[in-house]
């Protein structure tokens, strides 16, 4: 395609020329001030009139229209601009422009204080870019450039000209913008006498579209004396790119059994040409479906949205007699309205047939037989099912339910997610003695709902028939554990009870023998033939064989069965206290010094294993002075401690205090332990006791070791 920009240049150069030759004297058209300043205000009012602009063509201003480069203002016909809404700040500078069938003109607007703004004024005059109308008399004539991209040397060429119709003598043009002066600068230059603007390479729309440049005219020191007046240079489309399909992978679904023009996806693909021209005018074709069966057109794409959709009956889209429920399409996009000149690209569309749940499953048999042990749990039997729909769907899986014949819900029955097999479990024991036959009906659905016109048949359902073997089970006690309560040191050969087991095997005739399985002690027997258990030694409370008073034995009965079988029993038997241990004491050393200002000898504890009330509260007592004076004194603290002190300084010697403690039982129990007192030097931080190897407890040590004792109880 050949680029006509300067056929289209030279005419609206011609066009200019014609005009600024039709010079009238007495009017000057186009705005009769061309910029304005003003402050940058606090805030801009809705209806706020701001400034009155003039515009005349010479000719009555027939068909007068006026554009404003931001949206929040508008021109009145009689030239006022007013805002049209409260904004604040818009911009450093708006521009208005003015065109009638005779002349057009721009003026500029500089708010001062106000920011810059992004855009190109080819998106709001968008008719200076279809019928440009050069302005007259004594000022610049701009028109906009076209420049085709892609375009080949030589360079520099010549795209455009500026008119100044009325330029002073050795004034010059000045061009600047992004492309000129900034990046990227020098693409355009302009000639400074002739204004003849040039391009210096090749253009690229993809990356910039349009230009804004500027042109002002200038004296010979660089002075503006008009402008600056916008330069649009639009660059032209060239169809040098092809479509792409950007947001692959294109997977579609659509169901088995559709209707035809069942809508299943749609592809897009992207051009990176003009979208206002047919450069990026896109058609959509199928160029491959693969498998071609059971037709070679399953699917039609709309060639201008892109939508893939179904083209057979439904009958012909059945996953189950398909050969393959996934196909793959090529798909072609061509832009240029699909023309034969038009570029391409191409991509995979893979639709998946998506199974519903058109078929029921059925059981591989009507019975299925099962057996298993009485007392015994786990799985019994799996059902098969066959289904024709996609293993990997809820129209695939089963769902099991037994509808009959589990009344005490002894069975549960669950799908195996691999095998889509029913697991039938046994989850309560069975009782031959009570039932040796069960049967069961289940029935088998799938997770998800058949569809409307399938239902489920009589092969959904199916008759599971259980037989119960008989097993030798083993005796029963009654009750279990079996508890009885006797005070502890009863006499031996005392009969504490006699345990009873029965056979579940109610339909066989055994006899029940029985023995001692664990009884830790020694305590214990039994009569093998009735059951009777009674003593063999003395029973101790305090033995390290009873737990919190309670002493545990195990007893089997076994029956006569072949083999024979066993069971076993539990005997709790709580002891209950007597005083039938004596107090003690604790430290049974102590030492002191024999200088001490302190006499208190050593804090006695007293611990009994009994249980209350055979306990405390303790009695302490000297039962005899070592020494004719009295020295020694023994003082209650509480219920189960007491203090010895001295009366006055002993010398340094061994003593042996002997101490009587009594508990509070009925009748009570006495217990006399010596307390050996050790008399020591204390000289010098050192403690010098007489006795060589005895032990060296300094008296505080005593005193807080009694304490912690007394603490700990």
């Amino acid at each position: 395609m050949q680029p006509r920009t300067p056929l289209v240049l030279c005419v609206l150069l011609s066009q200019v020329l014609l005009l600024t030759s039709a010079e009238d004297l007495d009017c000057t058209p186009g705005f009769q001030q061309k910029v304005f300043h003003i402050n940058q205000p606090t805030e801009f009012i809705e209806d706020q009139s701001i400034l009155n602009l003039t515009f005349s063509d010479c000719k009555g201003n027939d068909k007068l229209r006026y554009e404003v480069s931001s949206p929040y203002f508008k021109v009145n016909s009689d030239g006022g601009l007013v805002a049209l809404r409260n904004i604040t700040a818009v911009g450093k500078t708006l521009f208005v422009h003015a065109r009638t069938p005779h002349a057009e003109d721009m003026a500029e607007l500089v708010i001062v204080g106000g920011r810059d703004i992004q855009g190109s004024l080819q998106d709001i005059f968008k008719f200076a870019r279809t019928s440009p109308v050069p302005r007259q008399k004594r000022s610049i004539v701009v028109s906009p450039i076209l420049i085709p991209e892609n375009q080949r040397q030589p360079f520099p060429r010549d795209v455009g000209k500026v008119v100044d119709s009325d330029r002073p003598e050795r004034s010059k043009f000045r061009l600047t913008g992004k492309g000129v002066d900034q990046e990227p600068k020098g693409i355009f230059r302009i000639n400074e006498n002739t204004g003849s603007v040039s391009v210096t390479r090749t253009l690229d729309r993809e990356v910039i579209a349009v230009y804004q440049l500027f042109v002002e005219t200038t004296d010979v020191n660089g002075k503006t004396l008009e402008g600056p007046v916008p330069l649009e240079v639009i660059v032209i489309d060239q169809n040098d790119n092809r479509p792409i399909f950007r947001e692959g992978p294109y997977i579609g679904h659509v169901m088995e059994g559709s209707p035809t023009g069942t809508t299943v996806m749609r592809m897009t693909a992207f051009d990176a040409d003009d979208p206002a021209t047919d450069n990026a005018l896109l058609r959509y074709n199928i160029r491959q479906q693969t498998p071609d069966k059971p037709s070679p057109n399953m699917f039609y794409i709309d060639p201008e949205k892109g939508d893939i959709v179904t083209v057979v009956s439904p009958a012909l889209l059945d996953r189950e007699t398909l050969e393959n429920p996934k196909y793959e399409l090529i798909i072609e996009a061509q832009d240029m309205a699909g023309l034969d000149v038009g570029l391409t690209g191409t991509a995979t569309a893979t639709i998946m047939i998506d199974d519903k749940n058109d078929h029921s499953p059925k059981f591989t048999k009507k019975e299925f037989q099962a057996t298993v042990e009485e007392g015994a749990v786990g799985v019994i039997v799996n059902l098969t099912v066959e289904d024709k729909d996609d293993p990997t769907t809820g129209a695939w899986r089963a769902a099991y339910t037994i509808i009959n014949g589990n009344p005490g819900q002894s069975f549960e029955i669950h799908t195996n997610p691999q095998t889509n097999e029913g697991m039938l479990s046994v989850v309560k024991p069975l009782d031959y003695e009570i039932s040796a036959f069960h049967t069961l009906l289940i029935k088998v659905e799938n997770e998800d709902p058949l569809v409307p016109d399938v239902s489920y048949g009589p092969s959904s359902t199916a008759t599971v028939h259980i037989t119960v073997l008989d097993v030798n089970e083993g005796p029963v006690f009654y009750p279990d554990p079996m508890m009885v309560t006797r005070q502890e040191n009863i006499s031996v050969g005392s009969v504490l009870l006699t345990v009873n087991a029965t056979d579940p095997d109610s339909l066989q005739h055994q006899t029940i023998r029985y023995s001692i399985y664990k009884d830790p002690a020694g305590w214990l027997n039994i009569n093998p033939i009735n059951g009777t258990v009674d003593t063999t030694a003395v029973l101790d409370r305090e033995s390290p064989f009873v737990d919190n008073s309670v002493y545990t034995a195990l007893f089997l009965a076994i029956d006569s069965g072949n083999p024979p079988a066993t069971g076993t029993g539990t005997l709790l038997i709580t002891l209950e206290d007597v005083n039938d241990n004596a107090p003690f004491i604790y430290p049974t050393v102590a030492e002191v010094c024999d200088d001490a200002k302190n006499l208190s000898v050593v804090i006695l504890g007293a611990s009994d294993k009994d249980l209350h009330p055979n306990t405390d509260p303790f009695k302490f007592e000297i039962h005899k002075q070592a020494v004719p004076d009295k020295v020694w004194k023994i003082s209650k603290i509480n219920n189960t401690h007491a203090l010895v002190s001295l009366l006055q300084n002993l010398n340094k010697a061994n003593y042996n205090l002997p101490i009587m403690v009594t508990d509070s039982g009925k009748p009570p129990m006495t217990n006399i332990t010596d307390l050996r007192v050790q008399v020591c030097s204390c000289r010098n931080s050192k403690v010098d006791c007489n006795t060589a190897g005895a032990l060296r407890f300094s008296l505080p040590s005593l005193l807080l070791l009694s304490l912690f004792s007394l603490a700990c109880l």
